[in-house]
């Protein structure tokens, strides 16, 4: 395929790059950590901006966009883990790539620019991947061994029986790789069928489980995204994707509080942490859960106001990243989360504005309290010199 008039944007801090594909009717946004002598890493959305494409043509698009950002990268850069948003995922499912060598996740959060389908890619240099039996996915290298999954479920189940059962093969597949749920899981995100029904099962079933395996208010939880998303299975009620890293040292990985402006979830019967950060000999990273219009007493602010609403969201998204040393500049990603797809466009041209490079997707997702319009998450990564720990 040929592809005219393409264009790079690059910042002057080499930190993001933008690609964009007219022929493709496609962009790529890439935020890009690349410590001297460590390996490189890089975050990526790609997004279709021509809406009237059919499904099979978009993902073609998507795809040849991975491929041509690819080239321009490192040879040894390879995906470790990729997420579809789709916007009919039971329709769209089997027309996507089988046997990816890397953990995929596919979820029905249709991107709100009315395209079919969005990509988030997280890429890292040098790695080993290796799929294992017990269903991970193992991206190693030096003496970390990064373990993903995407996409578990279990089907025909209600919402807390299907949150203990994937969680419990989870931390099989864990255990089986030298691990545990309580000292190396570092991140799960939640998709939950009919999340005003099925959210308070989702809750229960997860708190049992962290109960059952030492994760309380006096250790620490998982910090974590629990929103609405679907399964192309319809008999799927719970659907989770997660990440760990093994081995850590003690200390190694840390949690956020930002106890000014949020309060800890346990106090409304929620176990997740705010934020983790996971320190490494060259670099940080630092995973933002689900984080939304909320105060310290864990009320929901502004509600019926979506602009307002940004601006705490961002306030607390803000107060977490300080907390752990890093600030919009650091970020490697955004996946912002609308209940009312008629919020699109204001927070389109909002969040454009704050972050224009940044890589961001906006799906309709709603949000596990009817009064949250709006939700974030994000990652940020920054270079650092941690001699108690081994480089990435």
């Amino acid at each position: 395929m040929e592809h005219w008039n393409n264009t790079l944007e690059v910042d002057t801090a080499m930190r993001y790059r933008t690609y964009t594909y007219p022929s493709l009717s496609t962009q790529a946004r890439l935020a890009r950590l690349v410590p001297e002598g460590g390996v490189a890493e890089y975050n990526m959305m790609v997004t279709v901006t021509d809406a009237c494409l059919p499904f099979a043509l978009q993902l073609e698009a998507v795809e040849e966009t991975l491929r041509l950002v690819r080239t321009t990268l490192p040879p040894s850069v390879v995906p470790v883990f990729k997420r579809y948003f789709l916007s009919d995922a039971a329709n769209q499912h089997g027309l996507l790539p089988e046997d990816e060598p890397c953990a995929v996740s596919v979820v029905e959060q249709a991107p709100l620019n009315g395209s079919k389908i969005a990509l988030w890619i997280w890429l890292q240099q040098d790695m080993t991947l290796t799929h294992h039996d017990n269903g991970l996915y193992e991206a190693a290298h030096g003496e970390y061994r990064h373990l993903w999954r995407g996409s578990m479920a279990a089907p025909g189940l209600q919402s807390e029986v299907a949150t203990m059962a994937i969680f419990d093969e989870y931390k099989v597949g864990l255990e089986k790789s030298q691990a545990s749920l309580k000292d190396n899981c570092v991140r799960t995100w939640l998709f939950v069928q009919n999340v005003d029904v099925n959210y308070g099962g989702v809750v229960r079933g997860r708190n049992e489980v962290f109960r059952c395996s030492g994760l309380t208010p006096d250790t620490h939880f998982i910090a974590s995204t629990g929103i609405a998303g679907r399964h192309p299975n319809k008999d799927v009620t719970v659907e989770m994707d997660a990440y760990a890293v093994a081995p850590l040292k003690e200390g190694q990985m840390s949690y956020l509080y930002a106890r000014d402006f949020l309060n800890p979830t346990m106090e409304y019967g929620v176990a997740f942490e705010r934020g983790a950060c996971v320190d490494y000999g060259d670099r940080r990273h630092v995973f933002i859960s689900g984080t939304a219009s909320i105060n310290n007493r864990g009320e929901v602010m502004h509600e019926g106001d979506v602009h307002r609403q940004a601006d705490r969201m961002l306030a607390n998204v803000e107060a977490l990243l300080s907390e752990a040393g890093c600030g919009r500049d650091d970020m490697a990603y955004i996946i912002l989360y609308l209940r009312d797809i008629a919020d699109y466009k204001a927070m389109a041209l909002k969040f454009d504005a704050l972050f224009p490079k940044v890589p961001i997707v906006i799906v309709h997702a709603p949000v596990c309290r009817p009064g949250w319009l709006i939700e974030m998450e994000c990652m940020a990564m920054r270079e650092v010199d941690n001699p108690a720990y081994a480089p990435l």
